[in-house]
């Protein structure tokens, strides 16, 4: 059985420890498909079809990771419908892990044979959001150390774009 694993996410923008557990994963499973999903409860930067393309340029060098747009299914469905049998969900702290273990049990209630794999965060990125990202861009910081050159360079010009 091939091991196919579904990495959800809104990726608003996808950061350097995003890319860590892509890069790991790439490692355990035959297949890493980035599923690039809408969180109801985020107001996001780009556009799903924007963060699609940039993952992909991000990842390119990655023969076994591909990235799709899921924007009105459940994860653990759309995880049937690729043909995944593994969540990959990163955890950078302990209040991660109290938010992700919910979410992993309902998946596991919804879709039993799909099982939660949980990846810790790098040391080096483990205080790092896409929403605290954006926040410190938008009053100058610099957070090129925490993303992919390609995002990094979109997001400045959303920046311009809100000035």
């Amino acid at each position: 059985m091939r091991k196919i694993a579904l990495f959800p996410g809104s990726f608003d923008p996808m950061t350097n420890g995003h890319l860590n557990l892509i890069e790991r994963s790439a490692k355990l499973f035959d297949e890493v498909i980035i599923g690039v999903f809408i969180n109801t409860s985020k107001q996001t930067l780009f556009t799903p079809e924007e963060k699609k393309y940039l993952i992909e340029e991000a990842t390119k060098e990655m023969p076994n990771v591909r990235v799709i747009m899921q924007e009105t299914q459940l994860t653990v469905e759309s995880a049937k419908s690729l043909g995944a049998n593994f969540l990959i969900r990163g955890i950078r702290n302990v209040k991660d892990y109290e938010y992700e273990k919910d979410i992993a049990k309902m998946n596991q209630h919804l879709a039993p044979e799909i099982e939660t794999v949980f990846l810790l965060a790098e040391e080096s990125y483990a205080h790092v959001s896409s929403s605290l990202l954006k926040e410190v861009l938008r009053f100058g910081g610099d957070v090129s150390a925490y993303l992919p050159p390609n995002i990094y360079h979109a997001l400045k010009q959303k920046k311009n774009d809100w000035s």
